[in-house]
């Protein structure tokens, strides 16, 4: 399986050799004026080489060629021909294999679709001579499947220069009169995961008000998602979760399962929403319904669930079984001694295998098969882990969807055994939520390197059914979502060395090969910056402003929209939206955020000091409060000519807890002081000295295992990286990092503090464990994580603060022993895989508290290679 890498905007390469090649960034395989000996014309003298379809195709296929009709009109001015009987001297040909032109072609032993049979999704390209009688050459188009043949037109769509976020991020598409390809074979192989999709949520209001302005609905219809259908499939996926606070896809507008089904999209329903049914459908109708309880309304429920089944017998829809409480709340149920059961967990742990039992009978009853027949996920989420982990179990050929804890970490993972379910696993993943401890909707806050990171955990250990990614109003999620799918096709493209490959690539598809090293840059590092602390999250305590730690971050945001804002002058204005929505906004935005609390911390600070400057920086908040509000007017009302009205109205200055109701943004509380009078001195500041702060990296000597390596993952954490043990399921036995340092002479006990990705139990419930101790001393055990689950002791005093910050802390006294030389050794050992090392921090006595833990160390380091 080869995945190709996404290609610069107008570029194609000719790959000698075996079919299997991926397409890769190239500019040699193409010219716009003289055509080479060995290519296909594609668009010559401004006009495209006619598309010919067979019109009894599957219409997915149908619909995709129509739109590389259209993309062939954004390319040249002029829409393609369509055709549907052989004519002319040169044709594009695409079509399935059902398709009557591709058997002829088959029977006439012009192209061997050997490579395609038994395959799932995959395409196959190349230049055929002499196709038809009277045709000189063709170039063809051709799926193992619909969806594969649907991805290849869309791939040539990309090839010719037209984005898959051409509608979604208005990227240009350039002009051009001439047009060719080198003849070749190409694929991009198959998928690794079946099933790759989104999942609209938390809609309101940024979605909501979007549709409201564009379509005039309190609703998504066909429309709308023909358009999300269409992004989702240029991007080679094929799976869907509906929006669903207000919204219901079936029962809104008819049309929309339709288009769904005809597009080639594979629908779903939230791990909350069983049997093809939207919880709106419920919600709506409440009276008449009764209460959302299978104990005491199975009647009502499994009629409901039927009606479900029989409105998508007839569809590819992924079906979800199981059942939670009313409005993705968890189970009810009673407790005591009405029943036999010892608890409440018990109690609905039954009810649960009872629910699933009769929606198994449902589905066979309604699609006359078997209900193995039929695919199904089970979403282990939230208080269904619990279930699960107290034996509940469903049949084997139901996908097992497991999830991350909302903030991008992967809870819990399949051991080997669990992997031989003939059904597997999937994983639902966020980039978006509503929770604790504050939501996380208005930006991408997602670190590109936390992905990458986590997914090939993911894929390390089999999850390969089902990747669902919450992606909140679908923009500004642009990259995320594009990173997501590209990996569900191929995990293992992208490695710790190559990573950055893909936001150059994804920036030299929107902006051109010019413009993709530095705004992959900026992509990279607002993306890592965003990652520390959600906008949502951020207030004027999070970074210690004594230490100059708040100035050195605000710092960095300024000289970051600084680079952007010069990036945006440098660009044709054709690119100013697209490089707006994509860059330029997420990077001022959260750059403005910054400074207004760095304001606020300083108005504070000076303001207890009787400093009259704390009225300058009270007025700094003001401004900067009211900029922001500027910022997101001017997305939703002057970009993109107003295209994108109400998509940035998502609340975030004001929060305290996640489901606080605040109306709009609220001002940060400043103090001025009545009729300053000049300070004349009275400052006094202290250097910092007795501590020794590390980067993980920075390590003096490093022992793998017999089965992994140490590998450095860059920019991953809060500063500098992450060191981890990889795979992740090779054994951690010897493994040990080192480092060196000297400390002072009259020290004999220090606090050491190790911080480590917040990584998940997903390996021991018991917790993940690693070895801390100096050379000549004492080995202490340390757990990091057994406390960070959703129990009722844990949820809201450590797991959510904890997961929400990224990084787990623990802190160690330690004695230091006798030196000869004034140095010392300090060793970290794992005990179980997946822990990643950030930052070591030794407090001889002058550690001062720190958001990014000191990076500058007064003591002494001695770094050895």
């Amino acid at each position: 399986m080869v995945m190709r890498k996404r290609r610069m905007l107008m570029v194609l390469l000719v790959v000698s050799g075996l079919i299997g090649s991926a397409w890769a960034i190239d500019n040699k395989g193409i010219t716009f004026e003289q055509p080479a000996a060995d290519c296909f014309t594609l668009i010559e003298g401004g006009k495209a080489t006619p598309i010919l379809l067979d019109e009894k195709d599957d219409v997915g296929i149908v619909i995709a060629a129509k739109n590389l009709q259209d993309d062939f009109r954004k390319v040249t001015g002029r829409q393609a021909e369509l055709l549907h009987s052989v004519r002319g001297p040169r044709l594009i040909v695409a079509g399935s294999l059902e398709s009557r032109f591709i058997k002829e072609l088959v029977k006439a032993k012009k192209i061997d679709i050997t490579s395609l049979k038994g395959k799932r999704e995959k395409y196959l390209m190349k230049a055929v001579s002499r196709p038809f009688d009277g045709v000189d050459e063709a170039w063809v188009v051709i799926g193992s499947d619909k969806r594969g043949t649907i991805y290849g037109i869309y791939e040539l769509s990309e090839q010719i220069g037209v984005s898959p976020w051409y509608d979604w991020a208005d990227v240009p598409v350039v002009q051009r009169k001439d047009l060719y390809i080198r003849r070749g074979e190409y694929t991009a192989g198959e998928p690794a995961v079946k099933y790759r999709g989104i999942f609209l949520n938390d809609e309101a209001p940024c979605l909501t008000g979007w549709v409201k302005h564009t379509y005039g609905t309190n609703y998504g219809d066909h429309r709308f998602y023909a358009r999300v259908f269409e992004l989702i499939l240029r991007l080679r996926g094929n799976f869907m979760w509906p929006a669903m606070w207000a919204w219901s896809f079936y029962a809104d507008d008819p049309e929309n399962s339709k288009t769904a089904h005809a597009m080639g999209i594979i629908m779903g329903t939230s791990h909350h929403e069983p049997m093809a049914r939207n919880h709106q459908e419920w919600a709506r109708k409440r009276k008449q319904y009764g209460v959302w309880d299978y104990a005491t309304n199975q009647k009502v429920l499994d009629r409901f669930f039927r009606e479900g089944i029989e409105r998508v017998k007839d569809t590819e829809d992924l079906i979800t079984i199981g059942m939670r409480g009313d409005g993705d709340a968890p189970m009810g149920g009673k407790e005591g001694a009405d029943h036999e059961y010892v608890n409440r967990d018990e109690y609905n742990m039954n009810l649960l295998k009872k629910v699933i039992k009769n929606q198994r009978r449902i589905i066979k009853d309604v699609t006359g098969k078997p209900a193995d027949e039929r695919p199904q996920v089970w979403a282990i989420y939230k208080e269904v882990q619990r279930f699960y982990d107290m034996g509940l179990r469903v049949p084997d050929d139901v996908i097992m969807l497991l999830c991350d804890d909302n903030w991008g970490n992967v809870r819990r993972l399949p051991n080997a055994e669990e992997r031989k379910r003939s059904g597997g696993w999937g994983m639902y993943y966020h980039v978006d939520y509503v929770g604790a401890p504050r939501n996380s909707k208005w930006l991408n806050v997602t670190p590109i390197q936390n992905m990458w990171e986590q997914l090939q955990l993911t894929y390390d250990y089999g999850v390969d059914k089902l990747w669902i990614l919450n992606v909140g109003d679908l923009k500004p999620m642009e990259y995320p979502v594009t990173l997501f799918l590209d990996m569900a096709w191929n995990p293992k493209r992208y490695t710790a060395d190559n990573l950055l490959e893909h936001p150059r690539g994804f920036c030299a598809r929107q902006f051109g090969e010019e413009q993709a090293d530095e705004a992959a840059r900026i992509l990279n590092l607002y993306s890592k910056y965003n990652g520390r602390v959600t906008p949502e999250m951020l207030d004027r305590h999070t970074y210690n402003i004594e230490t100059g730690e708040w100035k050195q971050v605000a710092d960095e945001y300024r000289k970051l929209e600084a680079d952007a804002l010069r990036q945006y002058l440098s660009l044709p204005q054709e690119y100013h939206d697209a490089y707006k929505q994509l860059i330029l906004f997420p990077v001022q935005a959260m750059a403005n955020l910054y400074e207004m609390y760095y304001a606020q911390a300083m108005n504070h600070k000076l303001y207890k000091e009787n400093n009259p400057q704390a009225n300058f920086w009270a007025d700094k908040v003001v401004q900067t409060f009211k900029f922001d509000s500027l910022l997101c007017d001017d997305y939703n009302n002057v970009m993109s000519g107003g295209k994108w009205k109400n998509m940035m109205a998502q609340k975030h200055i004001g929060y305290t807890s996640w489901n606080d109701n605040f109306r709009a943004n609220i001002m940060p509380e400043v103090f001025r002081i009545e009729n300053p009078e000049r300070q004349k001195g009275g400052y006094v500041f202290t250097g910092k000295y007795g501590v020794v702060s590390m980067e993980a990296e920075h390590y003096f000597e490093a022992n793998p295992s017999a089965s992994a390596d140490w590998k450095v993952i860059p920019y991953l954490g809060r500063t500098l990286s992450g060191v981890a043990l990889m795979p992740y399921t090779g054994g951690v036995e010897g493994a040990s990092l080192t480092y060196k340092m000297a400390l002072p002479e009259n020290v004999s006990e220090v606090n050491v503090h190790v911080v480590v990705k917040s990584t998940l139990a997903f390996h021991d419930v018991k917790g993940h464990e690693y070895t801390v101790g100096f050379d000549g001393g004492k080995e202490t055990v340390v757990n990091f994580n057994a406390d960070l689950n959703e129990e009722s002791e844990n949820v809201y005093s450590v797991f959510y603060p904890t997961v929400a910050r990224r990084v787990v802390e623990k802190t160690v006294k330690l004695t230091v022993p006798p030196s000869t030389d004034g140095m010392q050794l300090l060793t970290l050992k794992p005990l179980d895989p997946g822990i990643v090392f950030e930052k070591i921090v030794v407090d001889c006595g002058g550690y001062q508290k720190s958001y990014l833990f000191m990076d500058e160390s007064p003591c002494k380091r001695v770094l050895h290679r």
